[in-house]
């Protein structure tokens, strides 16, 4: 029939090519680029992981002449630096017999300067009495001065004076319970005391005179 057209003579829409993407594609640029950034970063992470390194830490306040163990230290990562050899390394215990030279605080590293030997300690532990007054509020790695007043002796024309017989000596413990009543109540109180002042503060303690512990500002438990 001549009215009807032949279905295989309509025109057909072309076919579109798919084309490779090209290096001026700006999506393909953003892509790679977010790839490299990616990798970079996380090259930079696993650098910085390696970079540090596991050293001891005073887990709480530790005084002059404490034994360093394990029980009073945590160990923490830290990022390497030129003086990281100067600090105590936690890949191994503390050595035997270890003590604290001078105070470490809680949470500071540990530094190989402050750890040594009974032998290279210049403080003695001596037990003190001193009024319960004097001794409230004070804890563990406080920092207190001694003043010693001694007792009035016979015939003597005037009071004796009251003299300050150490400066900052820290506190290795504190007594639960103070014994006597009022204002005679006394608390015992064990120091860390230089040894060039351990003959002083005995002489006072055995010539019954009054201990007076006034505590250091800013010092821990102060």
């Amino acid at each position: 029939m001549s009215g009807v057209h032949d279905m295989s003579e309509l025109p057909r829409p072309a076919a579109k090519r798919l084309r490779r993407p090209s290096w001026r594609d700006s999506r393909l640029l953003v892509g790679v680029l977010l790839v490299l950034l990616a990798a970079t970063l996380g090259a930079r992470a696993v650098a910085a992981a390696d970079d540090r390194v596991p050293v001891w830490v005073a887990a709480g306040d530790l005084v002059a002449g404490d034994a360093v163990g394990v029980d009073g230290l945590r160990a923490a990562d830290v990022r390497l630096a030129d003086d990281m050899d100067s600090y105590l390394a936690a890949t191994s215990a503390p050595p035997p017999g270890s003590v604290v030279l001078r105070d470490v605080r809680a949470g500071e590293l540990l530094p190989r300067s402050a750890v040594g030997t009974s032998a290279e300690l210049d403080v003695q532990r001596v037990t003190v009495s001193a009024d319960t007054v004097s001794t409230t509020g004070l804890v563990r790695g406080s920092r207190v001065d001694l003043y010693v007043t001694p007792k009035t002796r016979v015939g003597a024309e005037e009071p004796p004076g009251t003299t300050r017989v150490l400066r900052a000596a820290g506190v290795a413990a504190v007594a639960p319970a103070g014994g006597g009543f009022g204002a005679n109540a006394t608390t015992s109180v064990q120091l860390f005391v230089p040894t060039a002042s351990v003959q002083d503060v005995v002489e006072a303690v055995d010539g019954g005179a009054k201990l007076t512990l006034v505590p250091v500002a800013g010092a821990s438990g102060s």
